[in-house]
């Protein structure tokens, strides 16, 4: 069954692609693009019940040989056999990833119907969104990095196609190449570290890798070299620092866009392919610990530029590359079943929180920046009930799902001895309580700031969008159950169940000393909430306001996102620009002048070539011809064909032998 799971979105897309966009109604674009993303949720569940009953633990589908086996000869100087299949591969960590990607993708499908309703280019938008859940399928499923790399890059061009979606807005098409360019940076990192994996044993095949490292075939400094390398192409999929900018920017395609690149699929392609390629990582051990430090440093310096948004999609952006670094500091202190998880929480929580902001933004006719809302919680009441939901999942309340999974990633950093990533992380949290429910605050408290346009008032969305939303609010609130940690009553099922692929990774904490970490975490974020309730509630922003006047210099450095951009702009672009101007320059004057220059010395040397034959060979060769026609002239006057000019010639002739035999004798 696993292996029809990309089959449905892949046959979606051809559809609407191929015939929709001309020949469908928008009912028959809607039905073929839900129906084949239901059809894909449908095998993935399907496939998962089977690998529940089945006694392996996972299982390998070769379709056919991509590339046929050739010798390379790799480091050790021995030759292997190098061949690529097209395989899929099928275990619990890839079972945990198809169900989050058909399940929560099949949810935007469906709140697109709504959402989209009136857009003209309909089937265009779902042929779109079924190839990137395709893409992203593939990328899950591949057994080898090659098939991954398919569905790598698969994603990163259904990225550009969905941000810059309405192309006809320079700020859309610019998001879209800015998402574009900056992934292939990662994804240059991402084909280096598979060249020399190659070049050490041989093979791309995942579990070949994995047998390899564990078989003691590959030396500690080439794993962490391909581990960093493979990382620089998790950083670009998963916005993580330095490759984070084009994320925030990614705002500009249409809301579902938003929720399917920053909940289920895209940035999250990172964080599976290090919990893929754990046996290479934990070899390594230095490439987790930069893993790690990653995700921490930039979950706080995610959450702090997110303290001063005032657009309401780019606080869930920030946020989004903010909890992506939890994920990593999962990963990097070895706890890949608690990244893996807080993946899965996040896809529940984030997702909810970018529908029901596009709720928020279909209900006032556009509008996203916060500064202009207030008061909706009276208008718009089920948007901020399922709103409210997320911000607490999000912020690790007590008993919801980003309370269990954030516990684990922040319990396992600290059992790990890693003291600073665990504070780094604790102060990530407080931070996400904090600007999360600043947003609730400004948005559906206070008084109304919004402005009512003409025959179109403040409404809430249509059944089609509020369904997947409550539907997310669920298992925003239930999701982190199936991981409920032994200290509260529970059995960890979820991180039993990933370490059957992961290997087991004990927190190794005591219960009191775990007890005292879930009451620092749940204090921190308590007091964020509360203290976001008193600046933004009590006090209507007054702190916030004199706290930016006061620090002018910084607010504005954090407001203009620390001038990364700017420094990028600068030196990236502006490098590549001016190495492409001092290519012109060398192109024109050294190149072209070189070339101008032999032409110059061709033409003159042509033009004595030309003289010397026009005066000299043409002038010899013209000279022989007149001296002939001269010589010719002189002899047709002797040759008259009169009998008395001849007869005259003999007798001169004759007279003037006689003369010189008589002078000489």
């Amino acid at each position: 069954m696993f292996v029809l799971i990309p089959l449905f979105p892949l046959l979606g897309a051809a559809v609407n692609g191929l015939i929709g966009i001309r020949g469908f109604s928008r009912r028959a674009v809607g039905a073929t693009a839900v129906g084949a993303a239901g059809m894909s949720f449908a095998a993935a569940v399907a496939a998962f019940v089977g690998l529940l009953r089945s006694a392996e633990p996972a299982i390998v589908k070769t379709l056919f040989t991509w590339l046929p086996p050739s010798l390379v000869r790799t480091a050790s100087g021995s030759l292997a056999s190098l061949r690529v299949d097209l395989s899929f591969h099928y275990d619990s960590l890839a079972a945990v990833m198809t169900l989050v990607v058909t399940g929560v993708g099949l949810l935007i499908h469906i709140y697109s119907l709504g959402y989209m309703a009136h857009d003209k280019s309909y089937a265009r938008y779902f042929s779109y969104l079924n190839l990137f859940t395709f893409a992203m399928l593939i990328l899950v499923l591949g057994a080898n990095l090659g098939v991954m790399f398919i569905g790598w890059e698969g994603v990163g061009l259904c990225s550009y196609l969905l941000i810059g979606f309405w192309f006809r807005k320079d700020s859309a098409s610019n998001a879209g190449k800015k998402a574009f360019i900056t992934n292939r940076v990662g994804d240059f990192g991402f084909l280096l570290g598979t060249g020399l994996l190659v070049y050490a044993l041989g093979t791309i095949d995942i579990a070949g890798i994995a047998a390899a490292v564990e078989g003691g075939a590959l030396a500690k400094g080439t794993a962490t070299a391909a581990a960093l390398l493979l990382f620089l192409g998790a950083t670009g999929k998963s916005a993580q620092i330095p490759l984070y900018t084009w994320l925030p920017d990614a705002m500009e395609g249409p809301t579902p866009v938003s929720a399917l690149i920053h909940a289920a699929t895209m940035v999250t392609a990172g964080v599976y392919m290090v919990a893929r390629l754990h046996v290479l990582f934990s070899f390594s051990g230095t490439a987790l610990t930069v893993v790690a430090l990653t995700g921490a440093i930039t979950a706080v310096y995610a959450a702090t530029m997110a303290f001063v948004q005032t657009d309401i999609k780019r606080v869930l952006a920030y946020s989004t590359i903010s909890q992506i670094g939890f994920m990593f500091i999962g990963l990097g202190v070895g706890a890949y079943a608690a990244g893996i998880f807080h993946l899965m929480t996040h896809a529940f929580f984030k997702s909810l929180l970018f529908l029901a902001a596009g709720s928020v933004i279909h209900a006032l006719s556009g509008e996203q920046d916060m500064r202009r809302m207030g008061g909706l919680r009276a208008r718009i009441p089920r948007t901020y009930r399922v709103f409210l939901i997320g911000a607490l999942a999000i912020s690790g309340f007590p008993g919801l799902s980003g309370f269990f999974s954030k516990d684990e990633i922040l319990a396992s950093a600290f059992a790990s001895g890693q003291y600073l990533v665990w504070a780094l992380g604790l102060a990530g949290a407080a931070m996400t309580a904090f600007y999360m429910f600043r947003l609730i605050f400004m948005t559906f408290f206070g008084e109304e700031r919004f402005t009512e346009k003409a025959g179109e008032p403040v409404h809430e969305s249509p059944p089609v969008m509020l369904v997947p939303l409550q539907v997310l609010a669920v298992l925003a609130v239930i999701g982190g159950y199936i991981g409920l940690p032994r200290l509260l009553g529970g059995r960890a099922w979820f991180t039993r169940f990933l370490e059957r692929t992961t290997g087991a990774h004990e927190a190794g904490l005591a219960p009191g000393t775990e007890a005292l970490l879930m009451a620092a975490s749940v204090a921190a974020a308590l007091g964020a909430i509360y203290a976001a309730y008193v600046i933004y509630v009590k006090k209507r922003g007054e702190p916030a306001r004199r706290f930016a006047e006061r620090c002018r210099a910084l607010y504005q450095t954090v407001l203009r996102k620390y001038y990364v951009d700017e420094f990028y702009g600068k030196v990236f672009v502006g490098g590549v620009f001016a190495a492409g101007r001092i290519a012109d320059w060398i192109d024109r004057r050294v190149i072209d002048g070189l070339v101008d220059g032999t032409a110059g010395v061709a033409r003159r040397v042509s033009r004595l070539a030309i003289l010397f034959d026009e005066r000299a060979v043409d002038g010899a060769v013209n000279g022989v011809g007149k001296a002939h026609l001269a010589a010719s002239s002189v002899l047709r006057r002797l040759q008259t064909g009169h009998i008395y000019n001849y007869a005259l010639a003999v007798m001169l002739g004759v007279a003037l032998v006689i003369t010189i035999a008589v002078a000489v004798f």
